[in-house]
């Protein structure tokens, strides 16, 4: 089997056309964005350039999106900047079970500082209710975070049910959408989020970009204080370099159109594989409510990270890991109720706007072959 790339969801490939516009700033911007002479203009044109095209991608003014390092720093800023803008002695978070370690670190985190969190459960395919959100919010509640599409099961959550209970009780609400950004629509007002994460290597940019988008009306405590570049809420002398990335990238984001094709081949994947296997493979996360380029799923009675192992040219990621020879399930596939003897055989193939039908069908064939040389892991551990 040929090297194939089946790991979308951790990183992407820069785009041919992102990389064009990264090698054009390099040329021209080299300058300081905030200077007033002759050598910062282009670099400030590049990045308002760039501000604007993550505004049309995502429905907004320009003026509300702030670039970040990326998903992590972005999601952090919301979290941080509106605790820290918080009037109420014990300020109160909303999140789910499944979220990301980029929101769930920053929020125990706070909770060492006084704030509380809820974290919502989910159902058996990693959706949340938003009844069960209705009922979490209290006097005190400061911020509702929920993810968009989860990135280990690709679930798409009720974004815009939930963000309209928040509305209703007068609650921002952000969405960590740095899984769901050129995959399925991501426009603000659809949605009716408050705050959004996007991450630049997510969507055919470059690691170390990212942004937010901050609601006119939304007072964040800015999370890097400094000289108060990006109207004064992320100091740091911006890159026109990254920010051409991501602009750029979010133009190509735009088109959803080749999800239709990618869709296909994850569904070619999953129909060989339910054929192959029958009932010995399953399927984690939402059949229907689910991202178009992911396929998490089991095999039962084995591991998941060794059948990754029997077939190393195929670049995708297991849903446990092993630590002294105990299996150890992920926190999401825990939080779905997922069983160990089904969640230890977990693997995550998440396909992209590059992936072939070649590829992968020769990965069907790898993945057949790496199960059947390996013995089951039910007895063996």
């Amino acid at each position: 089997m040929p090297k194939i790339y089946l790991d979308y969801n951790a990183s992407t490939p820069i785009a041919p056309d992102v990389a064009a516009a990264m090698r054009e700033a390099m040329e021209d911007a080299y300058g300081n964005p905030s200077s007033g002479h002759w050598a910062g203009a282009p670099a400030r044109r590049i990045v308002e350039a760039a501000r604007s095209q993550v505004a049309e991608l995502l429905g907004c003014e320009s003026h509300e999106v702030v670039f970040s390092s990326g998903g992590s720093e972005a999601n952090n800023f919301a979290l941080k900047g509106v605790f820290f803008r918080a009037k109420r002695p014990r300020p109160h978070f909303i999140t789910t079970s499944v979220e990301h370690p980029a929101i769930m670190a920053p929020l125990h985190f706070l909770e060492h500082l006084g704030a509380s969190v809820t974290w919502l459960p989910v159902d058996g395919t990693g959706r949340v209710d938003p009844d069960d959100l209705r009922h979490a919010i209290t006097s005190d509640t400061i911020l509702i975070s929920v993810m968009h599409a989860n990135n280990e099961v690709g679930t798409i959550q009720p974004i815009a049910d939930c963000a309209a209970i928040a509305r209703e009780h007068g609650i921002p609400f952000h969405t960590d959408a740095a899984q769901s950004v050129g995959k399925i629509p991501t426009r603000v007002d659809d949605l009716g989020v408050d705050l959004l994460t996007i991450a630049g290597h997510k969507l055919y940019a470059p690691k170390g970009v990212g942004a937010l988008y901050i609601r006119d009306g939304i007072d964040l405590e800015p999370l890097i204080h400094g000289a108060g570049h990006e109207s004064g809420r992320r100091a740091g002398t911006e890159s026109a370099l990254l920010c051409a990335a991501l602009g750029q990238a979010s133009v190509l984001a735009r088109d959803l159109s080749p999800m239709h094709e990618v869709k296909a081949l994850r569904d070619r994947f999953w129909t060989a594989l339910q054929e192959r296997f029958g009932k010995s493979v399953r399927l984690n996360g939402h059949a229907e409510h689910r991202l178009p380029n992911t396929l998490n799923i089991s095999f039962v009675g084995r591991v998941g990270a060794d059948i990754l192992g029997a077939a190393p040219e195929l670049a995708a990621s297991a849903g446990s890991a092993c630590h002294s020879g105990r299996i150890e399930l992920s926190p999401v596939l825990e939080a779905m109720g997922v069983v160990p003897e089904v969640g230890m055989g977990a693997i995550r193939l998440s396909l992209g706007r590059n992936t072939t039908g070649d590829e992968v069908d020769a990965a069907i064939l790898g993945l057949m072959s790496a199960v059947d040389r390996l013995p089951s892991a039910s007895r063996a551990r």
